[in-house]
C-alpha cells in the first residue's frame, strides 16, 4: 500500500489561519500494515444514549468563525437549480474561451454549499470550476474540507479533490490523497486516515494516540455513514489490529438507527459464556427503541427493549425484558427462620420498568414511576439492575408548587428482592398518601408560621393496617439583645389520629388484637439561645466563633404508656447524635413524639483562616421523663444523656477528617461511632472510614413487641472498617477499596479500577467481590474492562 501524504502546514490567509493551525504538519500515515489479525464490523452509531429531540428545535451548526460561514439553517442538500454567487478581490473574463478567471479570497457559494479559495477558473463551457492555494469547502452538516486543489462541476455537486484535510464534528479529522465526489451525496476516498485525537503542538510530527487507517472509504453524507475498508488501528502510529470493513456513523450525527457495539463475556457465574446484540431504532424526532438480544451458555436467551418518547409537556420511558430462565435454585431458611420457596424462580421469567411525568399547567405535575419483576433470582441471573436491593419502589403521584407551599398525593407499593430478610406479603401498600407543607411569610409579630401533613392508608396482607390523619403546626420567632444572644421562640402542636387493625402483627406487635382508634395531640414550647463570642488570629486571616447553645423545651409526657396501642409506620429509627441534639423531635416521623421536660446544652467551636476549617460541636442533653426511651443503647436511657460529638476538620490541603460520636457517662464506654478522612496530596489520596454501633438497629423491630427485651439478633454489634487507595497522573488513574466487617470477622466487599484517559480514548478496568448473601446465594467476583473511542464507541467485556 502507498504512504498516503502526511498532514502539512498550508499557508494561512487571514480568514483561514485558525482552522488551518488545527492541521500541523506530520499528521503521518504509517505504511505498515498487519494482515489477517482480527475481522470486524460495526453498523449503527455510538450515540444511542442521546434522548430524543422532544419539542426542541434543531441547533444550527456554524462554521468556525475564521472561515467562510454556512448558513442559518441547512437543507441538508444542495442543488444545482440555484444560482451561484462569488466575490473576489480581482475578477477577469475571457469571453473568446468562456473562461473567468477569480482571485484573492474568493468565495463561492450556492444554496448550503461554500467554498473559499486564493485562485478559482471557472470554465462556462464545460461548467467545470478549478480551485488552488488554501481552499475549504464548507458542506452543510457543517464539515470542513481542506485542500490546495479541487475541480469542481454541476453547481460544486461533483468534482475531484487531491491532499485532501477533513474537519469534523466533536474534533474528528480526517485525511486523504484523493477523493470523489457524487452528487453532493456521497465522497470516495484513497489513502485515509481518521482520528479524534488532538495532535502534539510542540511535535506535529508525531503520530496521534490512536488512527484508522485505511486503503479507502467512502463518506455517504446523504446516510451520515464513514465506511472503511482493508484498515488498521494505530497507537502512537504502530498498528494494533487490523479490520477488513468497519463502518461507523458520521460524528455530526446525534442519533441514527443502526447495530450498537456488541458486548461479550467470557464467563459468569450464572450465564456461563454471553454475548449481548444491541440495535438502536429512531422512530422520529421524538422517541426511540433500543433492542438487545443475550445469549448465553448457560440458560435461556433474553431479549430487552427501551422505548423513549418526549413529548411537549411529557416524557415517558419503558424498559422492560422476557427470558426463559433455566436455572432451578433449592429453597432455604431465611435470617428470622422462614423458609423461602423458589420453585417460581425458573422458566418463562420477565421485568418492567416505567417512568413517565406530564406537567399539567406551571403548578402542577403528574408521574409515575413502575419496577416490577417476577422474581429476584431472574434478575440476578441476568444481571438486570436493581437486583440486591431490599425492595422495588413503584408510584404514581401528583403534586403541585405554589409560593412557600408544597402539596403531593400519591400511592407506593413494594416488591421484595432480598428474600433472605423480607417477603413479599409483609410489604405494604400506601394507598394513597397525601402530603402538604406551608411555609409563610414573617407576620406582625416577627414569627413565621408553618403547617405540614402527612394523611395515608397504609394496607398489609400480613401485618398492621393503618389509616392515619396528621398535623403539624409550628410558629418561630428569632430576636437578639444587646448582648449578642441570638433567640429563638418556638411553639409546636403535634397532632394524629389513627385507625389500625391486626395490632398484634408486624411492624407492632402489640398485645391487642381489636381494631383500634388512637389519636395523639403534643404541644411543645421551646426557646433556643445561641451567644456567639468572635476574634480575628493569624494577623487576621482567620477567623474563631466560640458559641454556646442552650435549649429548653416543654412538653406533655409521652411514651409508651400513651402510644402502645398507636401503630408505628414512621418512627422505626432514632437518632441521637450531634445533629439532633437540639431538634423538638429525634424520631424520624412523627408516630412517636419526644414529650417532658427536656434541656439541651451544647458548645460549638470553629476556626477558619485560608480556606481550611476546623468545626467543633460537643452537647448533652438532660431529660426529666425517660419511660418513652426505653430503647437500648439510644443514648437517652438517664436523665442525663450520652455526650454527643461531631468534628469537621479541613487544617491544610493533604488533610481532612468527619466524625461523630457518642459516649456513655455511665458505663465510660462508647456507644457509636462513625468516622471518615483521608489524607495525602493531588495525586495520591488515603481514605478510611469506621463506623461502631453495640447493636444492629435494623433488627429491633423485627420479631418481638418492643416493649419486652429486643431479640438477640439485635444485640450483635456493628463493626466496620472501610479503607481505600485512590492515585491519578495526568492521564492515569488507579484506585482500590476495602470494607470489612471487625464484628464478624470477615470482608464486605472488595474492589479496584485502573485507567487511562485522554481527549480521545479511555481504558477502564474494574473488579469488585462482594461477600454478602443475597436471596440465599453468595455474590461473586466481577471483572469489567472497556475501552473507548472518541466518535465511534465503547467496546467492553464483562467477566
Amino acid at each position: 500500500m502507498d504512504r498516503p501524504t502526511p498532514f502539512t502546514r498550508a499557508p494561512s490567509p487571514p480568514r483561514l489561519s485558525a482552522v488551518l493551525r488545527q492541521f500541523p504538519r506530520g499528521f503521518l500515515l504509517s505504511a505498515t500494515m498487519l494482515g489477517g489479525m482480527m475481522c470486524a464490523q460495526m453498523s449503527g452509531t455510538a450515540h444511542a444514549d442521546t434522548p430524543p429531540d422532544g419539542p426542541r428545535r434543531s441547533r444550527p451548526i456554524h462554521a468556525p468563525k475564521s472561515q467562510p460561514q454556512a448558513p442559518v439553517s441547512f437543507s441538508g442538500t444542495v442543488s444545482n437549480t440555484d444560482p451561484m454567487t462569488f466575490q473576489a478581490d480581482h475578477v477577469a473574463y475571457d469571453s473568446r474561451n468562456g473562461i473567468a478567471t477569480w482571485t484573492g479570497n474568493v468565495q463561492l457559494w450556492q444554496n448550503d454549499q461554500i467554498m473559499r479559495a486564493d485562485k478559482v477558473v471557472y470554465d462556462r463551457n464545460t461548467g467545470i470550476a478549478s480551485a488552488r492555494g488554501n481552499v475549504a469547502m464548507v458542506e452543510p452538516d457543517g464539515t470542513v474540507l481542506f485542500t490546495e486543489y479541487a475541480e469542481l462541476s454541476n453547481g460544486m455537486r461533483d468534482g475531484i479533490m487531491t491532499r485532501l484535510y477533513v474537519r469534523m464534528q466533536d474534533n474528528a479529522r480526517m485525511a486523504a490523497n484523493g477523493m470523489r465526489r457524487t452528487g453532493a451525496k456521497v465522497n470516495d476516498l484513497t489513502r485515509v486516515v481518521y482520528t479524534a485525537c488532538e495532535i502534539c503542538a510542540r511535535h506535529p510530527e508525531r503520530a496521534p494516540f490512536w488512527q484508522l487507517r485505511a486503503y479507502d472509504a467512502t463518506h455517504d453524507m446523504q446516510h451520515k455513514r464513514l465506511e472503511f475498508r482493508d484498515a488498521f488501528v494505530d497507537f502512537f502510529g504502530v498498528p494494533v489490529f487490523y479490520l477488513p470493513a468497519f463502518s461507523m456513523t458520521d460524528p455530526s450525527v446525534r442519533r441514527q438507527s443502526g447495530f450498537l457495539t456488541p458486548g461479550f463475556t467470557p464467563h459468569d457465574r450464572y450465564l456461563g459464556t454471553y454475548v449481548t446484540i444491541p440495535y438502536y431504532w429512531v422512530i422520529d424526532r421524538q422517541s426511540d427503541v433500543t433492542l438487545q438480544g443475550l445469549f448465553s451458555t448457560r440458560t435461556g436467551p433474553e431479549l430487552t427493549a427501551n422505548y423513549r418518547r418526549y413529548f411537549s409537556n411529557a416524557r415517558l420511558n419503558l424498559t422492560g425484558g422476557i427470558a426463559y430462565d433455566t436455572h432451578r435454585d433449592t429453597d432455604y431458611v431465611n435470617t428470622f427462620g422462614q423458609e423461602v420457596d423458589s420453585s417460581n424462580n425458573h422458566g418463562i421469567q420477565g421485568y418492567i420498568f416505567a417512568n413517565g411525568q406530564i406537567s399539567i399547567n406551571k403548578t402542577w405535575r403528574a408521574g409515575a414511576n413502575i419496577r416490577w419483576a417476577s422474581s429476584p433470582n431472574f434478575m440476578r441471573d441476568y444481571r438486570v439492575s436493581g437486583y440486591g436491593q431490599d425492595t422495588l419502589n413503584s408510584n404514581v403521584y401528583l403534586e403541585g408548587f405554589g409560593t412557600g407551599s408544597y402539596s403531593r398525593l400519591d400511592a407506593e407499593g413494594y416488591q421484595g428482592m432480598n428474600q433472605g430478610v423480607i417477603h413479599n406479603q409483609d410489604l405494604p401498600w400506601v394507598l394513597p398518601r397525601y402530603t402538604y407543607s406551608y411555609f409563610g411569610q414573617p407576620d406582625s409579630l416577627g414569627g413565621r408560621f408553618s403547617l405540614d401533613t402527612t394523611d395515608f392508608y397504609v394496607y398489609r396482607e400480613n401485618g398492621t393496617s393503618d389509616q392515619r390523619g396528621q398535623l403539624s403546626l409550628n410558629w418561630d420567632r428569632p430576636f437578639h439583645n444587646s448582648l449578642g444572644q441570638i433567640w429563638n421562640l418556638t411553639l409546636h402542636v403535634e397532632s394524629a389520629i389513627h385507625r389500625a387493625t391486626e395490632l398484634n402483627q408486624q411492624p407492632n406487635y402489640a398485645r391487642t388484637t381489636r381494631a383500634q382508634v388512637e389519636g395523639q395531640v403534643l404541644p411543645t414550647v421551646g426557646l433556643k439561645m445561641n451567644w456567639p463570642f468572635l476574634r480575628s488570629f493569624n494577623h487576621n486571616t482567620g477567623t474563631q466563633i466560640l458559641e454556646p447553645i442552650v435549649q429548653f423545651l416543654a412538653a406533655p409526657n409521652t411514651g409508651n404508656s400513651t402510644s402502645r396501642n398507636i401503630p408505628n409506620e414512621d418512627s422505626l429509627s432514632y437518632e441521637f447524635t450531634d445533629s439532633t441534639l437540639f431538634s423538638l423531635n429525634r424520631y424520624a416521623g412523627t408516630d412517636r413524639l419526644d414529650g417532658g421536660l427536656r434541656a439541651n446544652v451544647g458548645l460549638h467551636n470553629n476556626w477558619t483562616w485560608n480556606g481550611h476549617q476546623i468545626d467543633v460541636l460537643i452537647g448533652e442533653s438532660f431529660q426529666e421523663h425517660i419511660d418513652h426511651n426505653r430503647i437500648p443503647y439510644s443514648g437517652l436511657n438517664h436523665h442525663l444523656s450520652d455526650v454527643v460529638m461531631g468534628t469537621h476538620i479541613i487544617p491544610n490541603q493533604f488533610f481532612d477528617f468527619d466524625g461523630k460520636m457518642r459516649l456513655d457517662p455511665y458505663g465510660g464506654k462508647v456507644d457509636f461511632a462513625d468516622a471518615l478522612g483521608s489524607a495525602g496530596f493531588s495525586h495520591f489520596r488515603v481514605t478510611g472510614g469506621y463506623l461502631f454501633e453495640p447493636v444492629t438497629p435494623y433488627y429491633y423491630y423485627a420479631q418481638r413487641p418492643y416493649a419486652q427485651a429486643a431479640p438477640n439478633v439485635y444485640y450483635k454489634p456493628v463493626s466496620e472498617l472501610t479503607v481505600g487507595a485512590a492515585s491519578n497522573w495526568d492521564n492515569w488513574h488507579i484506585a482500590a477499596y476495602l470494607r470489612r466487617s471487625l464484628s464478624r470477622k470477615e470482608s464486605v466487599a472488595v474492589g479496584g479500577d485502573a485507567g487511562y484517559q485522554n481527549d480521545c480514548f479511555g481504558l477502564d478496568v474494574m473488579y469488585l467481590k462482594q461477600y454478602t448473601t443475597i436471596g440465599g446465594q453468595q455474590s461473586n467476583s466481577t471483572v469489567m474492562f472497556s475501552l473507548t473511542f472518541k466518535t465511534i464507541g465503547t467496546f467492553g467485556i464483562n467477566g
